[in-house]
């Protein structure tokens, strides 16, 4: 991988990142990221350009606004962070495929060719502030979703694939198993938003990749509600998101899928 390359994604993924910690914080209450630069939650006064540099302005600031000296939440570099993070593993992953390999991301990459960087990231940017306004909310956009599902099928469909309809029937397949899951536990096991949000996750990966996704995700689920509840951050019969468990389980499998199938597909069969 070039270096430089890696200096300008990762860079770009800390500005996008920059921008789900605003669109994440100000969607749930209802304010329009139109409404101007950002502002300290606590003196609500506007943050200057200088101040609003991606991490960097955190660390030169010590973590504190220069207005009024109340701490800045770790919520901001953190997702920045990660974020930047995310971009490098995609582009990494995409740098390393070879026409042996058939991960979902490498079969992206062979009928996109270099479009699927960008269509890949937008992907990315999109599931990271559904996972951070459902972690901190339990909420999910239904504009976000919707927009993945129709960036999902128009990519479906210009990469004229001629197994466009397992792909249509992995989503939708994986969307009517939770819902019966949604009417069975009233609710209180599955909300409508992940039934929502499993169909461009479903479509994105196609079979068999989007069974062992969910998979991952209930296992993931399962193990995190666990931890949760041994220290006390949870209890049984308590809701816990499950989207954030789904775009994790998803990310696994874009990146790792050719692996994860040959190893669960004979346990799942």
């Amino acid at each position: 991988m070039s270096i430089f390359y890696i200096i300008f994604i990762f860079t770009l993924g800390l500005g996008v990142g920059s921008f789900i910690t605003a669109y994440s914080y100000r969607w749930p209450r209802g304010i329009s990221v139109k409404k101007g630069r950002s502002f300290c939650p606590h003196c609500k006064k506007k943050i200057s350009w200088y101040d609003n540099i991606p991490l960097i302005s955190y660390l030169l600031l010590g973590g504190k606004c220069r207005n009024c000296g109340e701490k800045i939440s770790i919520r901001y570099p953190l997702i920045e962070f990660l974020t930047a993070v995310t971009f490098i593993s995609v582009y990494y992953f995409l740098s390393s495929c070879t026409k042996l390999q058939s991960s979902p991301i490498c079969e992206w990459q062979s009928v996109l060719g270099w479009w699927a960087l960008p269509y890949l990231l937008t992907l990315a940017s999109i599931l990271l502030a559904i996972f951070v306004i459902d972690f901190e909310h339990q909420l999910i956009p239904d504009e976000l979703v919707f927009f993945l599902i129709n960036i999902s099928v128009f990519a479906l469909i210009i990469a004229t694939n001629d197994k466009l309809y397992l792909f249509l029937l992995s989503g939708f397949g994986m969307a009517l198993f939770l819902l019966l899951l949604n009417l069975i536990t009233k609710g209180r096991g599955m909300g409508l938003g992940d039934v929502k949000l499993v169909i461009p996750l479903g479509l994105i990966l196609g079979w068999p990749y989007a069974l062992v996704f969910l998979f991952v995700s209930f296992i993931l689920g399962a193990v995190i509600g666990l931890v949760l509840i041994a220290l006390k951050r949870a209890r049984f019969g308590k809701h816990i998101a499950f989207g954030p468990f789904m775009i994790l389980a998803f990310l696994i499998t874009m990146f790792w899928g050719d692996s994860l199938v040959s190893f669960l597909l004979p346990w799942l069969s």
